[in-house]
This record gives C-alpha cells, sequence and structure tokens, in this order.
C-alpha cells in the first residue's frame, strides 16, 4: 500500500469481498490492528471513494455507512440461488459431521492421555505383585501361629470389658457428684478447686470413656 494509495484500494477490495454495509468506525475498527490505517485516514478514504462513485454511501441522521457498489456484481438467477442452497447444505452438513469427528477424536485423546502408558502399567503391575506377596506371607504367619484367641476367650474379654466400663461411668458419676457437692461452697472455680486437691480429668488426660 503506497502514501499516494492511503488505503483507498485495501478499503475498496474489503467492503467489496465482505459486501455489507459498514461505517468508517466499523472498518477503522476491522483493518486497523492488522493494516495500521489510522481512523482520519480511513474516514477520509471512504469519502473519496464515495465522491468518486466506486463505492455507495447513505446518511442516516449524522451517521454514514458505506457499502460496495451492487452493479459491479452479476445478477443471479433462480439456478443458481438453488445450486448455492443446495451447496450450502452439504457443506453444513459437512461442516456438522467434522464436527462430530472432531469431537469423538478429542474425547479419545483425553482417554488415551489419563491412560498409563505400557511402561507405567508394568511398574503398577510388580508393585501389586509385590503387596499380594507381602499379604500372603503374613496371611500364612497367622495361619501358623499357635497362640489364637479362642471365642470362648474372645468372650470373656469382651464381658469383662463391658464390666470395668460401667465401673468406670459410675465411679466418674460419683466422683462428679461429689465434686459438685463441694463446689456448692467453695468460693472459688472448678478448675481452681481440681487444681487445688490435684484431681485429674478425664478430659485433662484426652481420655474419653469408651461404650459399654
Amino acid at each position: 500500500m503506497s502514501k499516494k494509495d492511503n488505503g483507498t484500494s485495501l478499503i475498496l477490495a474489503y467492503l467489496n469481498e465482505k459486501n455489507r454495509p459498514y461505517s468508517a468506525q466499523d472498518v477503522f475498527c476491522n483493518l486497523q490492528k492488522q493494516h495500521g490505517l489510522g481512523k482520519t485516514a480511513v474516514v477520509r478514504a471512504m469519502e473519496q471513494l464515495a465522491t468518486e462513485g466506486r463505492i455507495k454511501e447513505k446518511t442516516y441522521g449524522k451517521q454514514k455507512i458505506y457499502f460496495a457498489d451492487q452493479a459491479q456484481f452479476k445478477d443471479v438467477n433462480d439456478a443458481d440461488l438453488k445450486a448455492m442452497d443446495c451447496q450450502i447444505s452439504e457443506l453444513s452438513a459437512e461442516a456438522q459431521s467434522l464436527t462430530h469427528s472432531c469431537r469423538q477424536l478429542d474425547s479419545e485423546l483425553k482417554e488415551l492421555n489419563s491412560s498409563l502408558t505400557t511402561e507405567e502399567m508394568m511398574s503398577e503391575i510388580r508393585a501389586l505383585k509385590e503387596e499380594c506377596s507381602r499379604y500372603r506371607a503374613r496371611l500364612e504367619k497367622i495361619k501358623s501361629a499357635t497362640n489364637h484367641v479362642t471365642p470362648e476367650e474372645k468372650e470373656k474379654v469382651y464381658k469383662e470389658r463391658t464390666v470395668y466400663v460401667k465401673e468406670w461411668k459410675k465411679r466418674k458419676r460419683l466422683a462428679s457428684d461429689m465434686m459438685n457437692a463441694i463446689l456448692e461452697g467453695y468460693p472459688k472455680s472448678k478448675k481452681e478447686f481440681l487444681d487445688e486437691v490435684g484431681v485429674e480429668t478425664d478430659e485433662d488426660c484426652k481420655v474419653v470413656v469408651p461404650s459399654a
């Protein structure tokens, strides 16, 4: 684009190619980034093209709209329009099919990317085999042990535990009632009382009474 040309040939070609109405601001925004045209240059070039009759100009209030001279385009008969419509339908169907294929390929690619490689799979298999081997050895050791607990012994232990837990709760309740009775006439707080008599609660030792 020469300095003398001032962007007129570029703007003329753009309007003829797009064949739709544009304001000078529209053309400036669409061409400025790629071709570096200034807004003033665009306005002058479009006014010059309109003055020379190479493009058409319409004024709507304070807005001027420019578009390609339609006389340069040949008339299209019904047969050509039908052929174009048929071609558009075929291209639309092809585009839809290609879009569907792209989605399928994208889905397959994501699945492959999330899958383990052959080396990773072999490494995981080795790790699982080693883990299975350790579990088998542990199981054999348990089976061969001679100090198994009999069901009777297990039942006895559970019964003793129940007795001890009940006794624990009973004594905890008695101690709590006793302390509450003392605290009714004690001038200080419960914490100060416990510190003074040297009593440690289950909570101080972070111990919770188990369920019976």
